[in-house]
């Protein structure tokens, strides 16, 4: 059973600017504070429900946002707190969504598994596995049918990759040739079961070509990596059609809040605690001069005060009134 990503940053291609770098710096670490603060939540029993935390896999989800224009959108997976600050969404109103709060991002009815903003361009998520693959072709479609210059993004996990809902999007995506990246974060397991027991390919980015389109994968916890890649995706996703990129990570984590990882091997754990993509950022950073250590530590900390900020901020928040479970129904 392989652990090694199988790609890292490419020297052929741009890197991102240096205040796009901090950036991506600062909304990982703002992404590890939010799910670390989430998780103990759950412990103290502030809530209620089930929880999917995305620690390991933060390169994946901001590396992509952070190659995205404003206008482009996206639709997360149920693990996609990430993908959620990385496309500008506030860290307070997620907060609270997460507490099921009246001043949540969707009034507290969401929780974290149906987050959605439409004013930073998160078309939402769902606990559904891969029902946002076609859904994501219809807003592709949407955009074109506009003539508006952006794209979308659909992440999705390696599970999502065996549902129908998959081949059905890529293929009907490629027949219309739209404006779409189907964004495949392969952590490794769909919940306790290795990529390589459900799939009979090492790379699943071979598949998009059996819908002609490209398809290629990158090194999920280089964000250097995933940003070059997601910026190629998105440039022939505007202008050619679809595409299939593999952002290869690992879940650190359990499946959900209450899953113990009994079924895996804790020493694989260890190793990919080691590749940790915030470490591995930091230290690219500082192995090019593009930070120093007292910038980089400023930025840690504004990510702790951020997250510490929005968790007062919900804590603060009234709950949603009885009444307003029956607003919000029907459009």
């Amino acid at each position: 059973m392989s652990t090694q990503p199988p790609h890292t940053t490419t020297t052929d291609a741009p890197l991102p600017p240096r205040d796009t770098l901090l950036r991506m710096f600062l909304q990982m670490s703002q992404t590890r504070c939010f799910e670390e603060t989430a998780a103990r939540l759950f412990t103290q029993g502030k809530v209620h429900g089930t929880a999917h935390f995305c620690i390991g896999e933060e390169a994946a989800g901001i590396g992509v946002t952070a190659a995205l224009e404003p206008q482009d959108l996206i639709y997360a997976t149920h693990r996609g707190h990430g993908q959620s600050i990385g496309k500008g969404m506030e860290i307070r109103r997620m907060m609270a969504e997460f507490l099921g709060k009246a001043t949540g991002v969707c009034k507290g009815k969401g929780g974290c598994m149906h987050i959605a903003d439409l004013s930073a361009g998160n078309l939402g998520a769902n606990g559904i596995v891969g029902a946002q693959l076609p859904i994501a072709v219809g807003a592709a479609l949407s955009t074109r049918l506009q003539k508006l210059d952006r794209v979308v993004i659909c992440f999705f996990g390696d599970g999502a990759s065996n549902e129908g809902t998959f081949h059905e999007a890529l293929n009907l995506a490629s027949i219309w040739k739209l404006p779409v990246v189907f964004l495949c974060v392969n952590n490794q397991y769909g919940m306790s079961m290795h990529v390589g027991d459900h799939v009979n390919v090492p790379d699943l980015s071979v598949r998009a070509a059996a819908y002609g389109i490209p398809g290629w994968s990158a090194d999920g916890n280089d964000a250097v990596a995933v940003w070059q890649a997601a910026r190629r995706a998105r440039e022939i996703a505007r202008t050619q059609g679809p595409c299939l990129l593999v952002a290869n990570t690992y879940r650190i984590m359990g499946h959900s809040k209450s899953d113990n990882n009994a079924y895996r091997d804790k020493a694989v754990i260890e190793q990919w605690k080691a590749r940790c993509p915030i470490k591995r950022l930091r230290a690219w950073l500082l192995e090019r001069g593009l930070a120093s250590e007292q910038e980089l530590d400023a930025l840690s900390a504004r990510a702790r005060h951020d997250i510490d900020d929005a968790l007062a901020f919900a804590e603060a928040s009234p709950d949603p009134e009885p009444a307003a479970a029956f607003t919000d129904v029907y459009a």
